[in-house]
């Protein structure tokens, strides 16, 4: 049976931490662990899951929490309490229901003091993995028989009705996922016609009623070319040689460039790649690959012709004519010379410039990189370098890093989220003013947080040397850092420094939280605002929204608590009206707010009819009565807050949690990430505001 362990380094020579690996969550298959019972526990839920995938699709993250609270031998002890049909909400109600969710959330925490937790969702991130370690040759040593049973599982577990994948575990199938999850399958050694309920035959069917691979996005375009199955002549140029222009240039894809950081150092990796041509061995998988992934033979393919070729699926947003115009005059006009002597010895020095990089990535984060996309392809770089390198070596060591098990089989994480989750977590915890209740639980997350804070660096990207955090707690060495987690992670570490030592332990310095603001305060961007990772260098064209939470109910909270913070009210401020408004002629029939991963993507003008198919999450109601309560409403018309709290109170199921729904989080409007820890925290941290700030009976 499969076990979560916390802060454990292992034994590997090639792992290193400097703050005793806390934060770090890996899984072991262990045959002996377990009952009978507790086995068949585990079994159950994997059977539910898939029985109700098409229903609800993110999975509810139940191994290490049926773990968890088998070790911790938790049992609810508060009695759980339901708000019938016009019945008032009292305050003894909603202590009650406040504290049944603390308590259950307290049960959850790790031994270091941090929340582990699935960070996931989307479904391009585990075959990437799989191809590289294919590529390698170390498939079968990393990942052995119990990893490849719970990988099928996954992939199974998220094809679409349809037989294809999309890009995350709610989307429509798309080319991209579709054609890397059915390599993905035979890779792992499902036949042409293989796999649970004909996964594969209807993976394949939907591909070639499609267009075939070759209508497969960038990204694809680049590893089906590493595999064989696609030529580079057909990929959109990435010359190496961009990391040696000048920094003045606005697309010089360099440490100090515009271009923001999650793209370049994708396309650090891959360039190397492309620059090097680099194609794995042909194997007999591979040419069985290119007869089926293709419909017309593989050798009559005009490579070319196919470089601007996407499916409509996954076109998010469609090519002007000028930038297919780009690419193709840095491919005529490029590689004909770069690949031919003289200039070849440009192209050299060019990947040594770029593989540079790669180790500079990769040594800062501690070979962890800033998160899984490039992580793979870092990885495969260093081995087309050196295969029996120090760097690869580095590498395969943090791989147990990025796997998570659920019900739904194994997945790879984004980057992680533990001091992301603690933070939002504790200051919760914190808004629900139970000290002597959950004290030791406040004390091993303040420990977490303070040996989590990193010691004197050199920040290249923000040119700053000093104190700041991690977002992933993965024991890297520089991360670049979200504005807005740092700003919730240091409100919450402010908090408790205020609290006695007696109920935190031993406080944060100072100097430090001071040191902490200073990176906040450099990351701010010229228009006043605090963006994703990095300040925003770029024109506003560049520039992409829709981060971390769905979408516009996340971030009117969010706003409506800041403008609140600086002073602002209903009454002498016209975004804090608007933003109300907005948020109460949205409330549904049963008390709720629900926005479907869609309105991410939607023109503001189409918001209404997308909002008019949703149905209350809980999550999202939660931020919703969270945003309101800043607002003022109570001092307006406590009426909506009180169907609100309603709806959670009603939810909330017999060991204090509350059921999982759709996803609530995002990254760059197409893809959504499943945060399982968020349908725990927000509507407790929701309750434990609407029982301090609204009045009750």
């Amino acid at each position: 049976m499969w076990r979560l362990k916390v802060a454990d380094g292992g034994n590997d020579p090639y792992i290193y931490s400097t703050n005793s690996f806390v934060g770090r969550q890996t899984w072991e298959f262990d045959p002996h662990y377990g009952t009978p019972e507790e086995r068949a526990e585990v079994e159950a839920a994997r059977e539910n899951f898939w029985k109700n995938r098409y229903k609800v699709k993110p999975s509810s993250d139940l191994l290490w929490r049926m773990q968890f609270l088998r070790e911790k031998r938790f049992k609810q002890t508060i009695r759980q309490v339901k708000v019938e049909n016009e019945e008032e909400i009292t305050y003894e109600t909603a202590t009650t229901a406040m504290r049944r969710a603390a308590h259950f959330f307290s049960a959850m925490q790790a031994s270091d003091g941090h929340w582990p937790a699935e960070n996931a969702g989307p479904l391009f991130l585990l075959p990437p993995l799989v191809m590289c370690l294919y590529i390698t040759g170390h498939l079968e040593t990393v990942f052995p028989g119990e990893y490849r049973k719970e990988m099928l599982r996954f992939i199974y577990c998220h094809q679409n009705e349809d037989g294809g994948w999309g890009l995350h575990v709610e989307a429509h199938s798309n080319m991209h996922c579709t054609v890397l999850n059915y390599i993905c399958l035979r890779i792992l050694r499902e036949g042409p016609d293989g796999g649970k309920d004909n996964a594969c035959s209807r993976g394949r069917k939907w591909i070639l009623d499609h267009g075939g691979a070759v209508s497969i996005p960038t990204w694809g375009k680049a590893w089906l070319s590493i595999l064989g199955l696609f030529d580079w002549a057909g990929c959109k140029s990435m010359p190496p040689e961009f990391w040696m222009l000048p920094s003045f240039l606005p697309l010089r894809p360099c440490l100090q460039t515009k271009i923001w950081c999650n793209f370049r150092l994708v396309y650090m990796p891959m360039s190397y790649l492309y620059g090097k041509r680099f194609v794995a061995p042909i194997s007999p998988l591979i040419l069985q690959l290119r007869e089926e992934l293709h419909p017309q033979p593989y050798n009559e393919i005009n490579w070319k012709k196919v470089r601007h070729l996407c499916a409509k699926e996954d076109l998010y947003f469609p090519h002007l004519l000028i930038q297919d115009l780009v690419w193709d005059s840095i491919y005529i006009f490029t590689e004909p010379f770069l690949t031919r002597w003289p200039f070849n010895k440009l192209r050299k020095k060019g990947l040594e410039i770029t593989m540079k990089h790669i180790h500079y990535e990769d040594e800062n984060s501690r070979y962890i990189n800033i998160a899984c996309v490039e992580k793979v392809l870092c990885m495969l770089a260093c081995w087309v370098e050196d295969p029996f390198g120090d760097y690869f070596k580095k590498h395969l060591a943090r791989l147990p890093d990025f796997i998570w098990i659920g019900e739904d089989g194994i997945k790879m994480q984004t980057f992680g989220s533990q001091l992301w989750d603690t933070s939002l977590g504790l200051e919760a915890l914190l808004a629900c003013q139970i000290t002597d209740e959950i004290g030791p639980t406040l004390m091993a997350g303040h420990d977490y947080l303070n040996k989590s804070q990193l010691g004197i660096i050199l920040l290249v990207i923000l040119e700053v040397c000093t104190d700041t955090f991690v977002k992933d707690l993965r024991h890297s060495q520089i991360r670049i850092k979200d504005g807005k987690f740092r700003t919730v992670l240091q409100k919450c570490c402010l908090l408790l420094s205020v609290m006695p030592p007696e109920i935190v332990g031993e406080k944060i310095e100072t100097e430090r939280l001071c040191d902490a603001i200073n990176v906040l305060l450099s990351l701010q961007s010229k228009n006043g605002g605090i963006s994703g990772w990095e300040p925003a260098r770029t024109s506003k064209w560049l520039e992409m929204y829709g981060n971390w939470g769905i979408c516009f109910t996340y971030a009117t909270w969010f706003a409506l608590r800041g403008l609140a913070a600086a002073g602002k009210t209903y009454h002498d401020c016209l975004a804090v009206r608007k933003a109300a408004d907005f948020l109460l002629k949205l409330q549904l029939d049963d008390g709720g707010w629900g926005e479907s991963y869609l309105s991410c993507l939607a023109k503001i003008e189409n918001l209404n009819d997308i909002w008019k198919r949703n149905r209350s999450n809980l999550v999202q109601t939660a931020w919703t009565l969270m945003g309101l309560i800043h607002s003022g409403q109570a001092e307006r018309d406590s009426t909506p807050l009180h169907r609100a709290a309603k709806l959670l109170i009603n939810s909330q199921m017999e060991d204090g949690a509350f059921p999982q729904q759709e996803i609530t989080g995002a990254s760059l409007r197409t893809y959504m990430i499943h945060y399982s820890n968020y349908r725990n925290i927000y509507p407790l941290w929701a309750l434990a505001e609407y029982r301090q700030r609204v009045p009750l009976p």
